[in-house]
């Protein structure tokens, strides 16, 4: 029984066994195989064999059982890749990667495709097997040299003008149909022809190594070889022909680097020979610029410099206006203290540096700037970086002492222009516009520009050069409280009153100013604000009709730059030699203008086109002939004090003479140079009519007593012409551009009144007067007035003889005032001394007569005073030399002496 049971346990044991043992045989193919994740592999072209890295090995844990640890193929996904996988050693796994054909790198240089690894099953049958992940293979086709270099081009032309060494006179270029950068760069050029004056780069630049000559040879043929970086050389060699051409240079030719412009001749060609040279280049079009260079005159180029007063009176602009920076003078010294940059022929200039500022005196500030008023001014401004956050003050308003508030302020503030106005409770109490910006380039280029605000409150327009232009930004305020704070007007700097300890001023303006006017109740029209700003010369074109259709030319605003465009070569050259330079003042600044003319062309079908060089030439305008303004007349009067007294009172200069006169040199040696200059013909004086913009009567000592003297003038004695007066107790001043005869007329109707002649019975008067705004002067005019308080006679005393003596007074002075027809300049000269001669004697004759008859009557005073009178007006020829003098106002002396 118990041997029965473990043969049953035995038996049990053993079936097991074998069923586990079933089960092992039926799986043996248990693990698929294993290959790498990616495989880098590099084939040679024209080869078959791919060098894997990390080489292609298969692995499979069920080693060593057969068939399931097995090998037996590697497969590759995707049927475009030209390459086969086949198993060298499927017991150890190893395979290799060929080229199914030839692999050509020109035609592609890498590959990228998926391979899995395959094993060999469960049995011979190979079913049951199992693959591998998929790995990605990346295969690089390596190059091979097996192109030449070839040349782009079967041949190259090429011309270049002889006597120059060029760097490049033309570049060959060829090319390389392998794929890899070391066979397919070209790395060297070699020029094959020998002894030739040529050189190649390895870029393929050919230039010359000694200068070419047209005579000598006319055309050279280089033969150029190209080498790859594989050392590999061009089959065939490129024909480079050069042809050589004589010199021509393009450009504008007939121009003269200087041109002379006289004073006074109106338009004067530039270039009236000038034609273009295109050394036989086809062009399509033509464009010209001129451009006159004056930003070095004045206030950019030549304009009227006469006084801001006489302008305004040319242009028409309304009167009332106040000069806030006139030219330093007895009665305006506020701008004395500041640094001037104008010289004597140029325009009345203050220089601010940051530290100069100047007070306008309380009966000079304007006042009630309402709803309506203009600022105007020059100004010339640059940036200043070191001092972008501060602002500089041009004009300002502001409390005196104890506050410190702007009522109106004109100030530069990080290159932009901001107008502050700030209205009283008494005219406004809401919220209104009270600080105007604008921000332009011209505030800040350095360069001359004429500012005019005008204000219609609460609308503020800007002018710069005549344009318009609305501010970018307006701020509101509240109105300033009403106080009894004076108010200090300042030019150049803002007064800073109160909240400090001691008043100063502070936001000084760094730039340069000129003309600052303020004028109330009015504003400016646009068309005197384009004359009081325009430029007395520029370019100009004689006639505008002939220049035919098909030339466009224009004019910026200023006439400075000209441009000029055609598609005709001829009709351009034609039209260049009618462009001018035009100065239409009388007496300009003489000195340098600067041209520089550009141009530009086109050419038909060509991609590059000749280069036409820039001109730079001047104008040089010579100093013009200054005139020699003369004043002549009675320069004594005595005169009974009834006459004085008298209603009407004294008439000081009813003899009154104003001429000019100019010097003019030998016309024949006029324009040499300098040597032949030295030996030119004495001058020849010649009378001249020209304006004048101001005379002034100074009262020499003592000014006049308001209580018992005065100048007096009618005012209707000024209607009908271009004149103003002031009248002080230091003289009068006339004032205004017009006529030496408009002059003459207003001066005569001068009057002297002395109600107490006693007290003051001598006086004295000087009289001179200007021309462009003392740029010329005339001699300073002397007149001595007496009273008797006697019944005694009365005498008009002529200039002392030996002032005549001094100089010999010029013919033609003599003849301006005493025409002599058709008598011979010799005998007239003659003439005129005797009459001279014979004057004086009489003059002196009477004279003693007059003092041996001192006591006759009344009436034969009368007749022998008409008589003196009559010679008087013989001798009205004034020797005294013109004296240069400052500009503008009453200039003499300080008051009370001589």
């Amino acid at each position: 029984m118990n041997m029965q049971r473990i043969s049953e346990v035995v038996l049990l044991v053993a079936g097991f066994a074998l069923g586990l043992c079933a089960c092992h045989t039926v799986k043996v193919n248990k693990h698929k195989p294993w290959i790498e994740t990616s495989y880098h592999g590099v084939i040679t072209e024209n080869m078959d064999i791919v060098q894997l890295d990390p080489p292609l090995v298969a692995l499979d844990k069920d080693a060593p059982v057969p068939y399931a640890g097995e090998i037996c193929a590697f497969k590759i996904h995707g049927l475009e890749a030209p390459f086969e996988a086949v198993v060298l050693n499927g017991t150890s796994g190893e395979g290799q990667l060929r080229a199914r054909g030839l692999v050509d790198c020109e035609l592609q240089k890498e590959y990228t495709f998926i391979i899995q690894a395959h094993d060999c099953g469960a049995g011979p049958g190979g079913t049951g097997g199992k693959k591998s992940h998929k790995a990605v293979v990346h295969i690089q086709v390596n190059d091979v040299n097996e192109f030449s270099p070839v040349f782009r081009e079967a041949q190259y032309h090429v011309a270049v003008t002889e006597g120059k060494i060029y760097d490049n006179i033309l570049q060959v270029e060829a090319t390389d149909q392998d794929c890899s950068p070391q066979y397919s760069q070209i790395c060297n050029y070699q020029i094959t022809t020998s002894n030739t004056p040529f050189a190649i780069d390895r870029n393929g630049n050919i230039r010359n190594t000694e200068k070419l000559s047209f005579d000598k040879q006319q055309q050279y043929e280089v033969l150029v070889t190209a080498f790859d970086c594989g050392q590999k050389r061009s089959t065939e060699s490129v024909a480079v022909h050069i042809y050589v051409k004589p010199v021509c240079k393009p450009g504008w030719q007939g121009w003269d680097k200087r041109v002379d412009y006289e004073p006074g001749t109106g338009s004067k060609q530039l270039f009236p020979k000038m034609n273009l040279e295109t050394c036989g280049g086809l062009l399509s079009s033509v464009r010209t610029t001129v451009e006159l260079q004056t930003s070095h005159i004045g206030k950019g180029c030549d304009r009227e410099t006469y006084s801001e007063k006489s302008l305004q009176k040319l242009c028409g602009a309304s009167s009332g206006s106040t000069d806030l920076l006139p030219a330093p003078s007895a009665s305006t010294n506020w701008t004395a203290s500041l640094v001037t940059d104008s010289e004597r022929d140029s325009d009345l200039i203050f220089r601010f540096d940051g530290r100069q500022a100047a007070k306008i005196p309380d009966q000079v500030v304007p006042q009630n700037l309402t709803d309506q008023f203009t600022i105007a001014t020059w100004m010339k401004h640059g940036p200043n970086p070191g001092l972008r956050a501060e602002k500089e003050t041009l004009l300002c308003n502001s409390d005196k002492t104890e506050m410190n508030r702007h009522h109106y302020s004109l100030y530069v503030h990080n290159c932009r222009l901001v107008f502050l106005l700030r209205r009283d409770f008494i005219q406004v109490d809401t919220f209104r516009p009270a600080e105007f910006h604008w921000k332009l380039d011209q505030i800040c280029d350095k360069e001359w520009h004429y500012y005019v605000i005008n204000v219609e409150f609460p609308v503020v327009t800007l002018y710069v050069d005549g344009v318009t232009y609305d501010p970018y930004l307006v701020t509101d305020d509240w109105p300033i409280h009403p106080s009894q704070i004076d108010v200090q007007l300042t030019v150049g700097a803002c007064w800073q009153g109160g909240e400090v300890m001691k008043p100063r001023f502070t936001q000084y303006f760094r730039g340069s100013l000129s003309g600052l006017t303020i004028r109330p109740g009015k504003i400016e029209s646009q068309k005197v604000i384009s004359c009081l700003q325009a430029c007395k010369e520029g370019l100009d074109i004689n006639s505008l009709e002939s220049l035919g259709k098909g030339i466009k030319f224009h004019f910026n605003p200023a006439q400075s730059i000209l441009v000029m465009e055609g598609k005709d070569l001829e009709n351009m050259n034609a039209a260049l030699r009618k462009v001018s330079y035009i100065n239409s003042r009388q007496f300009p600044t003489p000195g340098i203008r600067r041209l520089h003319i550009s141009t530009s062309v086109e050419c038909f079908g060509e991609d590059t086109c000749i280069s036409i060089p820039d001109i730079d030439a001047v104008v040089m305008v010579l100093q013009p002939s200054e005139p020699r303004i003369t004043i002549a007349g009675v320069d004594r009067l005595t005169r009974p004090a009834a006459d004085l007294r008298g209603p009407a009172g004294l008439n000081l200069f009813q003899d009154l003479h104003i001429i000019s006169t100019v010097t003019k040199g030998d016309t024949a040696s006029h324009h040499t140079d300098f040597k032949t200059t030295l030996r030119k013909k004495p001058g020849v004086q010649e009378e001249i009519i020209h304006n004048l913009d101001y005379c002034d009567i100074l009262v020499l000592g003592e000014e006049l007593r308001p209580e018992q003297e005065s100048l007096q003038l009618q005012r209707s004695t000024l209607l009908g012409k271009h004149l103003d007066a002031t009248n002080s107790t230091s003289g009068m001043s006339i004032y205004g551009v017009d006529s030496m005869s408009n002059y003459e007329q207003v001066i005569r109707q001068v009057h002297y009144h002395n109600w107490h002649p006693a007290q003051t019975p001598d006086r004295k008067f000087r009289l001179t007067c200007s021309e462009l705004n003392g740029r010329y002067t005339s001699n300073e005019f002397t007149l001595e007035v007496s009273g008797l308080e006697s019944a005694g006679e009365h005498v008009n005393h002529m200039v002392a003889p030996s002032q005549y003596m001094q100089v010999v007074p010029h013919l033609a002075m003599v003849h301006s005032l005493y025409p002599t027809h058709g008598v011979p300049s010799a005998a007239t000269v003659v003439i005129v001394i005797c009459i001279a001669a014979l004057v004086v004697v009489v003059v002196l004759g009477i004279y003693r007569i007059h003092l041996t008859h001192q006591q006759e009557g009344r009436s034969s005073d009368t007749t022998k005073e008409r008589e003196l009178d009559w010679d008087d007006s013989a001798l009205n020829i004034t020797v005294n030399p013109m004296e240069v003098r400052g500009r503008g106002g009453l200039k003499t002396k300080p008051w009370g002496g001589e």
